[in-house]
């Protein structure tokens, strides 16, 4: 019953076990599924056996099975029957057993999470056509959720390896951070130049600092899973050809899915043709999603503003994005979408279309671009062009922080559109409020809470080009002071059809701005 329930649980990993005629269940290698036994080598044993005939299922009957790294090879299909739970093995009761990690650079950009994927739960590490599927749960109970941070050239007291003559594992295993975190795993899933990713219709309860994150994957599918989690749910870094879609990400404590383009792999990679579509993402209590509870979680964030949980572009960007549509899904009780780059690379050619947005907790829609250059020394500053943002519906928006766009002086974001957002907030804006003069940052982190209350109702817009806000409805509840539209140094603007409190040139407020054209705003009757 076990191997026949394992293949009724995905349509893929039946079709799989026909194609090849290669089905390998756990337990005939030696897997308890009784939940104080270790397993991951009893799976390893079935992935290698499957393996060696070319490829197969490998198939996890009901049971708590407790692991260590499970390494994905080619052709590999892991299938989870209804009842089969993989749970990450809890270093301080079972020893720190995790694959080690593999990835030490000279420089390192992005965060040790991000950086390694063989201290994960499951991994694959240049691996083509893998799949996990299946109804079953991946319970990341002993993972962690942190750990150190990035190291380069622009840190204090930095040192390369080469300049000290030892190599840059050795230089960061010096680092008792570093050190402790050999033998221990804090990703659910890690993946790492892979072709042909399947993953569908699990769950992952707690997946660690990352449920999945892929670095330089191509053709990748990622249907039908939940994740419910206290930092990152689903992260899609420098990859190619990747297909989320129908997935329902709680993580109120960081995003929920974000696309990257950090320095992982070594150089710059474009982060392309991604589409997100069909998923719903919160920043609710963990947990609360699986138990249906949906319970307001007390995270306020290290910005005071409250959780995460949401849909975003960014973090990482050495690279850039290219070729991207997020489309119909539903944010609720969650920071808003944010997009932008801040580390030197491009984005280009950005659609986000059908969303509803409820109770966002900051900006609703918003594209920044700074300058921090967490990059290698001498990468230029490229730019943002043609991002698109297009029906959407708004409730319960916070009013301090409206939609935006928050360029830089020397490269201003170029060419957003704002077509058919409908948004509804408290209002309350004051006459203070819209005389306000936000900060500016050049050299900033992609999060844009610095800029507090912002001076407009509906779209706030600095150092842009070509902007264009048509067909806009901007409602509040209470009388709201400030224009619809606040624009500051925009060269080239088109405000058309938005209807709000204000009306004729109260609507727009414009300072140092340039070829503006306003026309068919009006207030409500």
């Amino acid at each position: 019953m076990g191997l026949m329930a394992a293949l009724a649980a995905s349509p893929f990993a039946a079709s799989q076990a026909m194609a090849t005629g290669v089905v390998e269940d756990i337990r005939n290698h030696g897997a308890k599924g009784n939940g104080y036994s270790v397993d991951s080598a009893a799976i390893n044993a079935a992935i290698a056996a499957a393996a060696r005939c070319g490829g197969g299922v490998v198939a996890v009957p009901p049971g708590r099975y407790l692991c260590f790294s499970i390494r994905l090879l080619d052709n590999i299909t892991l299938a989870l029957s209804s009842g089969a739970v993989i749970e990450a093995a809890d270093p301080s009761a079972y020893g720190a057993n995790y694959d080690h990690p593999e990835n030490y650079m000279e420089q390192q950009f992005q965060d040790f999470g991000i950086t390694h994927v063989h201290n994960s739960l499951i991994y694959a590490d240049g691996a083509s056509n893998i799949a996990v599927v299946g109804r079953g749960l991946i319970y990341g109970a002993g993972l962690d959720r942190a750990g150190p941070g990035d190291f380069w050239w622009k840190r204090d007291q930095w040192q390369s390896a080469a300049v000290l003559g030892i190599t840059p594992k050795e230089l960061m295993l010096r680092n008792p951070h570093e050190a402790a975190m050999v033998g221990r795993a804090n990703k659910t899933f890690g993946l790492m130049n892979c072709r042909g990713v399947q993953l569908q219709d699990f769950t992952i309860l707690q997946g660690g600092h990352f449920g999945i994150i892929a670095h330089g994957c191509t053709n990748m599918r990622i249907e039908g899973v939940v994740v419910d989690t206290d930092r990152d749910g689903i992260d899609i870094d420098c990859c190619r050809d990747v297909r989320v879609s129908n997935c329902t990400v709680n993580a109120p404590k960081d995003d929920a899915i974000v696309l990257k383009s950090s320095h992982a792999l070594g150089r710059n990679v474009v982060c392309e043709d991604i589409q997100i579509r069909g998923c719903k993402t919160s920043g609710y209590q963990m947990g609360s999603l699986l138990d249906g509870t949906y319970r307001k979680s007390d995270y306020g964030s290290p910005d005071k503003i409250g959780v995460l949980g949401r849909i975003k572009m960014g973090t990482e960007t050495t690279g850039g994005f290219r070729n991207v549509q997020i489309s119909d899904c539903i944010c609720t009780n969650s920071r808003g979408i944010l997009v932008g780059i801040v580390d030197g690379g491009v984005m280009e050619d950005v659609t986000i279309s059908g969303i509803t947005i409820r109770d966002p907790v900051n900006h609703p829609l918003f594209v920044h671009h700074g300058a921090r250059m967490r990059a290698p020394k001498g990468a230029p500053i490229q730019g943002i062009r043609r991002v698109r943002f297009e029906d959407v519906q708004i409730s319960g928006a916070d009013p301090r922080y409206p939609c935006g766009v928050e360029g830089i002086a020397d490269s201003p974001v170029e060419d957003v559109s704002f077509t058919g957002i409908d948004m509804q907030s408290a209002g309350g804006g004051t006459k203070e409020d819209a005389a306000r003069d936000p900060e500016y940052r050049r050299e900033t982190s992609l999060e844009v809470s610095y800029l507090k209350t912002l001076p407009a109702q509906g779209i706030w817009a600095r150092h842009a080009k070509r902007l264009t806000v048509r067909d806009c409805r901007f409602s509040t509840e209470a009388p709201d002071a400030r224009p619809a539209v606040a624009l500051r140094h925009v060269d080239g603007a088109l405000i058309d059809g938005v209807t709000s409190s204000m009306s004729g040139k109260q609507a727009v407020s414009q300072r140092d701005s340039s070829h503006v054209t306003v026309k068919n705003t009006g207030a409500f009757s």
